[in-house]
């Protein structure tokens, strides 16, 4: 920027007319009657300096990357206040620097353009990916379809299509318009399906409300018959499973019903159970009894005497009937423990007495013996000769065969 006082871009006539020097040309640029020359110098200075003060800002918002469209239209205006300003300064300078950044707004409007088309490709496959998305759910076969998850995620995707929507760059009109159309048309398909399964469902429910509603109406009536119903229950039981879900809202209370039904009949049944078990309370002491009497045959090793004492048990354990059904399991394990015993007895004797198992164990018996005294001769010939491999060899054939024949017993 001119120094003021060199005059090195203008000067003033005696007047009070302000020149500027531009292009080794002076042109009148104005006049400033009521003041000083100095003062009507730097007035016109001034005016430089307001337009250079506008070039430097527009070189920043170029530097800044502002949008070239807009830097492009404030070039053009400034020209236009170059052209014959009324400003003294090097407005050569100020052109040359307009023009070069002329220059710049084109190279930054080429690099934006660039830019801005690549940030509208991303855009495009940003809303082509949410479209792909939807329509995937879209084919889905409906009957395999989780509706709540499902549902959840079509309210996931309208968001974000929204979002991107507000936020993203302006898509082209005709791009925008087709890819709405295919998420609205997959969006349709699914809210149809989706009406069309919970409206089957509810068919189903109210169709498994009704049936329920008849079992437990007759669960109902058999409560007059007691526990002689119980069978009977039970097969209303299984059509209850049968019959599906009648839904959230009254599956519940449905299957209070028939279960309070179902109570009429076991607590009757469990009335009965407990006037048995005070019925059968003497036949349990009868039975302990009998099992202190039975222990003693865990010690016996006489077959035939234990077998015939637990015989003269098990027909008086017989006679004397049921017992209380909580002690039921804890008395007839005690009574197995002898009767497994009498039988162990019975195994080994007849395990024993097997004759062709005699017959066997004394034919090998006979041939390992006959084995053993073959090798006792090979192993004292091999020692005669001071073969220490032979001798090896026929002692360890030697313990394997006194094994085995140690194994068969007396």
């Amino acid at each position: 920027m001119s120094a003021l006082p060199e005059n090195q871009w203008g000067r003033v006539d005696e007047d009070g007319t302000v020149y500027v020097i531009e292009n080794g040309t002076e042109r009148v640029v104005g006049q400033y009657p009521d003041g000083t020359p100095d003062e009507a110098l730097a007035y016109f200075v001034r005016k430089f300096q307001d337009l250079e003060g506008q070039l430097v800002l527009l070189e920043q918002r170029v530097r800044n990357g502002a949008p070239a469209q807009d830097v492009a239209k404030s070039v053009a205006h400034l020209k236009e206040q170059l052209d014959g300003a009324n400003a003294v300064g090097d407005l050569a300078s100020l052109s040359a620097r307009l023009e070069a950044l002329g220059g710049t707004v084109t190279e930054l409007s080429k690099e934006q353009q660039e830019a801005q088309a690549a940030e509208l490709a991303e855009a495009l496959a940003h809303r082509e990916a949410i479209v792909v998305e939807i329509e995937q759910l879209a084919a889905q076969n409906p009957k395999q379809i989780q509706w709540k998850q499902t549902t959840a995620k079509i309210d996931e995707l309208f968001a974000r299509w929204q979002n991107h929507q507000q936020t993203g760059p302006r898509l082209p009109k005709q791009e925008a318009n087709a890819l709405w159309k295919r998420f609205r048309t997959a969006r349709t398909t699914l809210d149809t399906e989706r009406r069309t399964f919970f409206a089957e469902l509810d068919a189903q429910h109210k169709q498994a409300r009704d049936a329920k509603q008849k079992l437990i109406q007759r669960a109902e009536e058999l409560a007059p018959r007691g526990a002689d119903a119980i069978p009977d229950y039970r097969r209303l039981l299984d059509e209850w499973k049968a019959a599906g879900r009648a839904g959230r809202k009254h599956d519940d209370a449905l299957w209070a019903k028939f279960k309070a039904a179902g109570d009429v009949l076991f607590q009757a049944k469990q009335e009965i159970l407990e006037k048995e078990d005070e019925e059968f309370t003497g036949n349990l002491e009868l039975k302990e009894a009998l099992l202190v009497e039975a222990k003693p045959i865990l010690e016996m090793t006489d077959r035939k005497a234990a077998r015939e004492k637990l015989i003269d048990i098990q027909r008086r354990w017989d006679e004397i009937g049921k017992v209380p059904r909580g002690r039921f399991r804890q008395i007839e394990d005690e009574l197995r423990q002898i009767e497994q015993h009498v039988r162990k007895l019975d195994d080994e004797h007849w395990r024993n007495a097997d004759p062709e198992k005699k017959a066997r164990s004394a034919g090998l018996r006979g041939q390992l013996e006959e084995a053993i005294e073959k090798l006792e001769a090979e192993r004292a010939e091999a020692e005669a000769k001071g073969d220490a491999a032979g001798v090896k060899a026929a002692e360890e054939a030697l313990e394997a065969r006194r094994v085995w024949l140690g194994a068969l017993g007396n």
